[in-house]
């Protein structure tokens, strides 16, 4: 089971940083396109390159047209893809000055408790942002630019939201069987 949540995690994962990737190559490519075009309006550039400037905003150089559209879906795509890994390996961000100094069995109550809690947050935002997909294939909006539905980013977000479902399931339960075990089976951030 854990080598399945492993997989399921890392994929996921790998998914989310290649959109990453590729939202980097085209907020840079727009905002490249953009600078250039603004450059090819200028009387320096007329008096430079003569009709090759005309031909170039002819062409197209500018902004990439709805670059916002797609990364507001994009990075919430990635941010839902990255939680599963982060869960497993007990990596989301944490604050343990007064915790460190307390007894391990403790250590792990706490542990245990703020997973349980992180798992029902992240249930309720699932399920709120399955609704919200809903609301939007019901009522058919689409993006100004682009024109795409927006539920589509919806859908790909609640996507990787239901593995970030299972896999904080998986790591709450596992939390709780080292509570009852007094063993580490899930690293986390304390290195326990």
């Amino acid at each position: 089971m854990h080598r399945l949540m492993m997989t399921l995690a890392r994929v996921t994962a790998v998914i989310g940083g290649l959109v990453l990737v590729a939202l980097i190559v085209m907020t840079t490519l727009s905002i490249i396109g953009r600078s250039l075009n603004d450059l090819l309006h200028t009387d320096t550039a007329s008096g430079l390159l003569g009709g090759y400037a005309q031909t170039l905003i002819d062409l197209g150089v500018g902004e990439i047209k709805g670059n916002y559209e797609l990364l507001e879906a994009g990075v919430a795509f990635a941010i839902f893809s990255f939680f599963p890994i982060c869960q497993l390996y007990g990596a989301h961000a944490t604050v343990d000055i007064f915790t460190s100094a307390l007894p391990e069995r403790l250590n792990r109550s706490i542990i245990a408790f703020w997973e349980i809690v992180l798992t029902a947050t992240l249930i309720l935002i699932s399920w709120r942002l399955f609704e919200g997909m809903q609301r939007y294939i019901g009522n058919g909006e689409t993006t100004f630019f682009l024109q795409f539905p927006v539920w589509w980013g919806y859908a790909a977000s609640f996507v990787a939201s239901v593995v970030t479902c299972v896999v904080a399931v998986y790591c709450a339960c596992l939390r709780v069987v080292e509570l009852a075990r007094r063993r580490s089976i899930l690293p986390t951030e304390q290195g326990h």
